[in-house]
Parts: C-alpha cells; sequence; structure tokens
C-alpha cells in the first residue's frame, strides 16, 4: 500500500500521525511525506525563530527515523497557504504518480492558517483516494469538535515517533520539549480508550474496505 502524509509544515507529520507512518513502514508499506512550505519563520518583531535549512535538515533526520521513502517539499512561505489551484495541483500529482492508496492530512476544523488551507486542498485533491484520516497536530482551540473515531496502536512505535519529534532540536529548545509530554499524553490517553499503552487517533474522512 502507498501512504502519503500531507503537512504544512516541517514537524506536522511526526507530531499528528508519527507513530501510524511508523507502523506502517514496519508492515511493508511505502510511505511518503510531502510538506507545502519552506517553514521558516520570524516572530512579530521580525526577527528568525527557525531558519527554512534548519527545518529542512531536522525534517530530513525525522523522515530516516519514520521510514519514509521521500519526502517531497513545496514552496509557500509559512502562514501564507491558501486553498488556490497551484496547491491543490501539486497535491493531485502526488497523488496520482505515486499512485496513492491513503492519505494522513490536517483536520478542517484546525483554526492554523497553514492548517485549515492544507486540510481544504487535501479534500478536493484526494477525493478519489479511498481512505483519508485526518489528524491533529497541535494543542489549539476550536470552534468545533475534533471526532476522533479511528485508532491505531502505536505502541511498538511511540519510541520512534518521540524521536522524530526530538529531531526538530530548534522547536524543542524554543518550546521547552512540551511538544514531547503533551503528545505522550495524548497518545496515552487515546491507548487507554481502546486498551493498549500508545495509540494515535484520526477522523475518518473516508475508509474504502477492499
Amino acid at each position: 500500500m502507498n501512504i502519503l502524509a500531507i503537512g504544512a509544515h516541517f514537524d506536522d507529520v511526526e507530531l499528528g500521525c508519527g507513530g501510524a507512518l511508523a507502523r506502517h513502514t514496519a508492515n511493508g508499506d511505502t510511505v511518503y511525506v510531502y510538506v507545502a512550505t519552506v517553514s521558516g519563520f520570524s516572530n512579530q518583531y521580525d526577527q528568525s525563530v527557525r531558519s527554512s535549512q534548519v527545518a529542512r535538515a531536522e525534517a530530513d533526520a525525522a523522515m530516516e527515523i519514520l521510514g519514509v521513502q521521500k519526502m517531497f517539499c513545496g514552496e509557500f512561505k509559512t502562514l501564507q497557504i491558501e486553498f488556490v489551484d497551484p496547491l491543490n495541483i501539486e497535491i493531485l500529482k502526488l497523488v496520482q504518480d505515486l499512485k496513492i492508496d491513503m492519505v494522513y492530512t490536517h483536520w478542517v476544523g484546525d483554526i492554523h492558517h497553514d492548517h485549515l488551507a492544507l486540510s481544504r486542498a487535501s479534500l478536493h485533491s484526494c477525493r478519489h483516494v479511498p481512505r483519508l484520516l485526518m489528524y491533529r497536530s497541535n494543542w489549539y482551540h476550536s470552534t468545533v469538535d475534533f471526532r476522533g473515531n479511528f485508532y491505531v496502536d502505536i505502541t511498538a512505535h511511540w519510541d520512534q515517533k518521540e524521536k522524530a519529534i526530538l529531531a526538530h532540536e530548534s522547536e524543542m529548545e524554543r518550546t521547552g520539549r512540551k511538544w514531547v509530554s503533551f503528545f505522550r499524553n495524548e497518545a496515552e490517553n487515546a491507548g487507554q480508550r481502546i486498551g493498549v499503552r500508545y495509540a494515535e487517533v484520526f477522523e475518518v474522512v473516508k475508509w474504502l474496505q477492499p
């Protein structure tokens, strides 16, 4: 099975579905990742917080940890993704050229500007992909509820997910490693619901059972 994980920034798929991706690669599936932005960004005073070069290098290390076959990188600027045809076409080409069977993408209720735009583009461009799941990759509140209704046991792959998150050293330094503790708690809570140690939970858009 050919899997495509779609993220707005370097680190999104690691946080949102890194465990599931590691499980796919362990099971012999071919996993690809598409990241839409260059991912560098500045603060409100126009001071660089993270360079695009550093973000890409950290992402390359994370992809190797997860066993990703190849990462494709877009050229959109951070916080400037829009639901426009160039983005739709970029995703559609990947889906068709790579013969994608299943897609992981951002949750459509995410309030982050880039995440929401990319989710909409995924729903549009992946309309013929038989399986599509949405993930959460932050802790922002929304006006709608994330309807997590699809669970993946990642107990055997939590260490890979954590290492992939930690590969983003620049963000770990900035956030004080809060990402790791937050997403570990999320995985533990999801796991308790289904009787395993760690799990990731997704919202199903569609699932065609062959």
